[in-house]
């Protein structure tokens, strides 16, 4: 068993009317922990219905409102109860059949789940308004693949393990780096195995997802964007360059590029910027949900090559977490003339420009970027991101945290 860290904000969310809704990638682990939570709930003494649309005999049960509402009082009465619901974008206008059903007020909690599709991501959200709470459940994130690997042994005191056991710690972020955080690649061990789970994994986006949004059978256009965005993680994209490669038109690459992100396989950041004329305003940065997904994508599943800008994928994903509960917004930063800070983490009255180095700093560097980005901001506080070095320098009035990587949690924590 693998402990996900959200299974006790939906435990909490139990008690409230409100629809849970679960989203995320496919195949991170949304089933497994909507069993988990029916579990919890039965050995509590409550009652609960478990329906898959990815089940043909369960997909009868919604040819209507009237058949399903039946088949959930055949099974739990007229009282309360728990209706766990899997896979619920495969039904057709699910946003209006749950809204519906939501609105009778009948005595029962709903807990619905669905992979990232756009008729969930956009339909179904925009029917449900006031009605749901979503929960995004993405791949595993480092401390929960630490935990695993740990036995759990550390668990709440991971800080105090990677101060230690810093070797530990290295030789874990080298595998999270190459095989990301799907469960079904943590739990197995054989790396020929992996490679056939990745691959499915993989192909069952392409067909199960993409064919279907994208209304054709040939997905190789889609199957090569996704490989340059592979590529290009962390850098700047060039629409008109990757139209002209993938063959395609800048509208239909920006479409393919909207249906990489509505399906939870790639995250876009944009610019920030206060000066129009010599700052970068409009082109974006990707980054993927999952860092195994973005190295088999490429090649480099389970032998990573360009580490640096994975390891930023893998920076990114940590802000991205830590922050996701808070009003933050997380930019990059890039001048005409070139300068560049990988991240720029707006608090609203406050920002912090964030450098992202994958090496062992023996002492403090600055780069000219971050001297450029604090000459301009004037920011209180700066951090340059590391795999070793722990200090503190001043430049000009801001105070920059050069720290490892496992302690940019702690530091933003202080901001939350």
């Amino acid at each position: 068993m693998i402990e996900r860290s959200l299974f006790l904000e939906l435990k909490n969310h139990l008690s409230k009317k409100e629809i849970s809704f679960i989203v995320g990638p496919r195949q991170a682990g949304k089933t497994t922990l909507m069993l988990f939570l029916k579990d919890y709930l039965e050995k509590k003494g409550e009652k609960t219905l478990f329906l898959n649309l990815d089940i043909e005999v369960d997909r009868e049960y919604f040819s209507s409102q009237e058949r399903l509402i039946k088949k959930i009082e055949l099974e739990l009465g007229k009282r309360k109860g728990f209706v766990f619901i899997d896979e619920i974008q495969r039904k057709q206008d699910a946003g209006v059949f749950l809204k519906g059903i939501y609105d009778m007020r009948l005595p029962y909690k709903f807990i619905t789940s669905g992979s990232g599709s756009v008729e969930l991501k956009e339909r179904i959200h925009e029917s449900l308004i006031g009605r749901k709470r979503i929960f995004e459940l993405s791949t595993l994130s480092f401390e929960e693949f630490v935990n695993f690997r740990t036995q759990y042994k550390y668990k709440n005191r991971l800080s105090e393990f990677f101060e230690v056991e810093k070797s530990k710690t290295e030789l874990l972020l080298e595998e999270y780096l190459n095989f990301g955080g799907y469960p079904r690649i943590v739990l197995e061990n054989d790396l020929r195995e992996r490679q056939k789970l990745i691959s499915e994994i993989y192909q069952s986006y392409i067909e199960r997802d993409i064919s279907y949004l994208l209304k054709v059978n040939k997905t190789e256009a889609f199957t090569h964007l996704a490989k340059l965005i592979s590529y290009q993680v962390g850098n700047i994209i060039n629409f008109s360059e990757l139209s002209s490669t993938v063959g395609i038109s800048i509208k239909t690459l920006k479409d393919y590029l909207w249906y990489m992100e509505k399906t939870f396989v790639i995250q876009r950041i944009n610019p920030y910027f206060k000066n129009i004329r010599k700052e970068i305003t409009k082109s974006p940065v990707y980054y993927f949900y999952d860092i195994g997904l973005r190295n088999f994508a490429i090649g480099d599943f389970g032998r990573l090559k360009d580490v640096g800008f994975v390891f930023q994928n893998f920076i990114y994903n940590l802000l991205k977490e830590k922050l996701r509960v808070s009003s933050a917004k997380i930019y990059f930063w890039r001048t005409k003339d070139k300068a560049e800070v990988d991240f720029i983490v707006d608090f609203g009255k406050e920002v912090i420009p964030i450098e992202v180095k994958y090496k062992k700093m023996k002492s403090p560097e600055l780069t000219r970027s971050l001297k450029s980005f604090i000459e301009k901001y004037a920011p209180q506080k700066a951090v340059v991101v590391n795999l070793s070095l722990d200090t503190k320098i001043n430049l000009k009035g801001t105070q920059i945290h050069i720290i490892p990587f496992y302690r940019l949690s702690r530091l933003l924590s202080n901001k939350l």
